[in-house]
């Protein structure tokens, strides 16, 4: 399970991706779980939905460094936080990846996303009319991804039920590359805020967005 991409994007924050070549049972092997762990993987049957929530689950464990029990609980909005060390995370996978964010002083979000054609047919949920009369967008593939990945991000930083892609997420004008950053503005139910979000596409066609704030 190597770790394909490793950064510390400030002193507090790190974010890791690691390609998933491991069976169940080795995964299994580089975790501690305790009984609730255990019927998790029991309903999860076999596939990728167990070995996503597996890998995400060492990765993380991997980041912080540790062979102590790591107690990664999800709250009331399906939100994974750490009740034992107070850290922000954010954890995301797609197909052969796993994806990992950690701030020990700000909220982090990250979405990492196969890149496939059908994002057109479903363009028009996430996106307003607005954002796809921009030209990066409109029926570019890697900029439609660029938004869902940046949306998506946002949304878990957000961390809450009720946030809309369309409705409350407004991507800015940028300049599509194959990594850069963009700003949305985002209606929270509290306020109004201006939101950097860092991206970057991978060799194998893989979208990956996140924010730190």
């Amino acid at each position: 399970m190597p770790v394909v991409f490793n950064k510390n994007i400030d002193e507090d924050t790190i974010l890791a991706v690691w390609r998933i070549e491991e069976t169940e049972k080795q995964l299994i092997s580089g975790l501690q779980l305790k009984q609730h762990e255990l019927d998790i993987i029991a309903s999860l049957n076999n596939g990728k939905r167990l070995l996503h929530w597996l890998s995400t689950r060492l990765l993380l464990r991997t980041m912080l460094n540790t062979s102590e029990y790591i107690d990664c609980q999800m709250d009331e909005h399906g939100k994974p936080y750490l009740p034992n060390l107070g850290y922000h995370i954010s954890l995301s996978h797609s197909y052969d990846y796993a994806a990992v964010i950690i701030g020990k002083t700000r909220k982090v979000g990250v979405d990492i996303e196969l890149i496939k054609p059908k994002i057109k047919t479903i363009k028009h949920k996430f996106l307003s009319d607005l954002e796809l009369s921009q030209k990066q967008i409109g029926d570019n593939i890697n900029g439609l991804y660029v938004c869902w990945c940046a949306k998506e991000a946002i949304y878990k930083w957000h961390g809450k039920k009720g946030l809309e892609f369309k409705q409350h997420i407004r991507i800015q004008p940028f300049n599509s590359q194959e990594h850069g950053t963009l700003n949305a503005i985002v209606e929270l139910p509290e306020e109004t805020r201006q939101l950097s979000v860092q991206y970057f596409k991978t060799a194998d066609d893989y979208m990956l967005g996140f924010v730190v704030a």
